[in-house]
Parts: C-alpha cells; sequence; structure tokens
C-alpha cells in the first residue's frame, strides 16, 4: 500500500486540480496525492485544439507553473486506473493492484466521449473524439494524410476542432441532426450570426442529418453514410454528440451515483469524507432548482475550489451550477450563452434586439421581475454582470430597461 494520504484525489484536470491547491492553502502540511488515469501530466483541456491545428505543443498548455496551479508538495500519479473504492476502509484500488488509503477523498473522475452504438465502424482509424492530450496527438498526426475531415455533432468542442482542422488547410463538413449548430446553449433562430461567421469561415454545414455509419479501407476512414442514404468521402470523423460521467468504478462503494455522483451543497456525496466535483458531479441550477450537470471548465474550477474548502475543514456552500453558461469564440464570433435560453412553449418574458452585427436576447421569469436567462452574440458588454443578476436572483425594477437595453453597467448597484 502506498503512503497514506491525508487528502486523496481522483482526477487531475480542472476540478481536481483546483481542489488541490486550494486545500494546500488552507493546509501546508497535509499530504495531497492526486490519481490520474492519463499517461499526460495536468494540462488546460480547453486548449487541445491548438494541439491540432498546430499553434502550441504539449509543454506550452501543461498546468504547473501556470497561474494558481504552483503549490509545492501535491503528488500527481499519471496512469493511475482506479478500479474500485472502499469507503468503510478508506482505500482506493488501481488496476495494478497498488492502493492508496486517504482521510478525505475527492471524485473528479470527469467524463467520456459518448460514441453511439448505432454509429457503425466508430472503431477505424482515423475516427476520433477529441477529449484527451493523446486525442490531439493522434488527430494532429493524421492531418498529414487527410484531405477532408467529418464532424459529427455540432457542440462546441467539436467546432473548435472544426476550426483546428480548416486552419491546417483541411475541408470540413459539420454534420448535425439539429436545425442549426450549438443547439444547446441557443435556438435555432438564436443562432444566424454564428452561422454568417461559420458558413463565411468554410465550414461546411449539414443540418437534418444523422450518421448511420463509418465507411473505412485499409488506411482507415474512406467515409460517413448518412441516414439520407448519400455518402461523404472523408480520411478522418470526429464524434462530438456529447459525454458520460465515470462512475463506474463506485459500483459497492456507498457513494450514491443517479446518472454522476450525487454532490449536496457543501459538494460532499453520501458517503462520509467524500466529495466531488466537476463533469462527474450532479449539482443544482441556482435558476431553475434542478439537478444538472455540466462539462465546462469553469465550473469545474468553482466545485474543486469548494470542495477543496470543505476538504481542508473550511465549510463553504457551493453556489450551484448553470445549466447553461458559456463565454467563448466561434468564427471571430465572440458569445455569450446563460442561464435559460430555450424558451419555446414556457410562460417566460422575453426581449430579443437584432442588428447586422450584434444579437442580445433576455429572458424574464413569468411576473418578469427577475432575469433568468441571457445570450449576447457580438457584443458581450459586462455579461458578468448579467450572470450576477441571474445567478443571485436579483429583483430588477429599478434598471429592468437598462437590461433589455443591454446598457446594464456597474453603476446600477451603487444605489
Amino acid at each position: 500500500m502506498a503512503e497514506p494520504s491525508k487528502y486523496l484525489i481522483v482526477g487531475a484536470s480542472a476540478a481536481g486540480m483546483a481542489a488541490a491547491h486550494t486545500i494546500r492553502a488552507h493546509d501546508p502540511q497535509g499530504v495531497v496525492t492526486l490519481l490520474s488515469q492519463e499517461p499526460d501530466p495536468p494540462y488546460f483541456r480547453p486548449m487541445i485544439p491548438f494541439m491540432v491545428s498546430g499553434k502550441k505543443r504539449a509543454e506550452e498548455i501543461a498546468m504547473d507553473g501556470c497561474g494558481p496551479y504552483t503549490a509545492q508538495e501535491i503528488t500527481v500519479k499519471t496512469n493511475a486506473r482506479v478500479m474500485s473504492v472502499d469507503t468503510k476502509k478508506k482505500s482506493v484500488s488501481l488496476d495494478d493492484a497498488q492502493t492508496f488509503a486517504y482521510e478525505k477523498l475527492l471524485l473528479a473522475t470527469g467524463s467520456r466521449p459518448y460514441i453511439p452504438s448505432e454509429i457503425e465502424g466508430t472503431n477505424a482509424p482515423g475516427v476520433f473524439a477529441l477529449r484527451t492530450l493523446a486525442d490531439a496527438r493522434n488527430m494532429a498526426q493524421r492531418v498529414t494524410s487527410t484531405d477532408h475531415a467529418v464532424m459529427l455533432g455540432g457542440g462546441l468542442l467539436n467546432l473548435k476542432a472544426a476550426f483546428a482542422l480548416l486552419e491546417r488547410g483541411i475541408k470540413v463538413t459539420l454534420v448535425v441532426y439539429s436545425p442549426e449548430v450549438l443547439s444547446q446553449l441557443m435556438e435555432p433562430e438564436d443562432a444566424f450570426l454564428l452561422r454568417k461567421a461559420l458558413d463565411k469561415a468554410g465550414l461546411k454545414i449539414r443540418t437534418g442529418a444523422s450518421a448511420t455509419g463509418v465507411n473505412s479501407g485499409p488506411s482507415g476512414v474512406t467515409g460517413v453514410a448518412l441516414d439520407d442514404g448519400t455518402e461523404l468521402p472523408c480520411q478522418m470523423v470526429c464524434i462530438g454528440k456529447g459525454v458520460r460521467p465515470n462512475v463506474e468504478f463506485l459500483d459497492g462503494s456507498g457513494v450514491q451515483v443517479e446518472n454522476g455522483i450525487v454532490a449536496d451543497a457543501t459538494t460532499g456525496t453520501s458517503a462520509p469524507d467524500t466529495y466531488t466535483a466537476g463533469d462527474v458531479a450532479v449539482t443544482f441550477d441556482p435558476v431553475t432548482g434542478d439537478r444538472v450537470m455540466t462539462a465546462l471548465w469553469t465550473n469545474a474550477v468553482e466545485m474543486g475550489r469548494c470542495a477543496g474548502q470543505n476538504m481542508a475543514g473550511v465549510k463553504t456552500a457551493y453556489t450551484g451550477t448553470f445549466g447553461i453558461l458559456n463565454a467563448t469564440q466561434v468564427a471571430e464570433e465572440p458569445f455569450v450563452s446563460m442561464g435559460v435560453v430555450h424558451t419555446k412553449g414556457k410562460d417566460l418574458e422575453i426581449h430579443t434586439h437584432r442588428t447586422e452585427a450584434t444579437y442580445a436576447k433576455l429572458v424574464f421569469g413569468p411576473a418578469g421581475d427577475r432575469l433568468v436567462g441571457a445570450l449576447f452574440i457580438g457584443d458581450i458588454t459586462n455579461a458578468g454582470i448579467y450572470r450576477y443578476v441571474i445567478r443571485n436572483k436579483t429583483p430588477v425594477a429599478k434598471f429592468k430597461r437598462q437590461i433589455i437595453d443591454h446598457t446594464l453597467h456597474y453603476g446600477h448597484f451603487l444605489t
């Protein structure tokens, strides 16, 4: 058995690393050990598309030495695949028969790509689901023998992967079953500016279509068969159909799992001295109160910090995870989507403003006295203030007009 750890963290990505460094800030002495299934040291996962485009090397996206990730005496064990957890004996077992004892445990095992079983041939060389640094390396290597790539799924990571490939001079076709891209972050009619930017960038998009299979030959992928009977010839396929939480190793552990790991108000689980954070955690949406899981880096960091404080004895309540919260840029078009943005068939008050270069959608509750969602494309000025108003359920009567006009600023809170 390895040396016992006061703090054992399973998972060394955003949530796990944030928790480790938060613990160290409160407890300079307690042994902190992170177990990572991946062969690489911790890295900034949102940056892996830059590995595909060739703009970054692996060492340039490493977390060690960047920003807050500089604390000493934190041990990260790579290639450490956890097979089981015994919360009564307070020990974790790996696939190589090693065991690790702990006093406090954090489960931050994240998620893995979902590969639909109905799509045949997904094991062929040249099929990827961009999730890890290893995936990015393999995709970058495949680029040298690729003229055309097909992306299955219109989510944000697949769009970023598509642009990484476009930058390498590869033709890219995006296939989505939904009427428009980014359907999880906005409704189809909201996406017109982003679609215009994607078209201008040279990305080909097929909506209302699904893949039935991946065709291949001796060199790997040769094409994608669609449900309308057509085939898209290609040499690379990237699948972005969502993720599934990594929880299988928890069978018999006593940790409550309902799709993901159920977290309480302090990120604690149903087992004593056991916490959870990140993609694998089931928390709550502060706007709707619904139980939610999100695969967003910023949420994972915030949750990891909260878990770290509680593990170190600083009791802290987690403020909740927006079911939708994303701020990024696609095809040089910035956008922010947060809170309730899918409004069809719901009793909500909705205001939209559209120009040639900008789009804003503000969503209020049925009584019109609370902001519950916002979408900004093109102009994302002061988006952080709107996030504050939504998360804190701030009464908006005194500055509702400024919210609707997208002129809200910090001065409105001084009185």
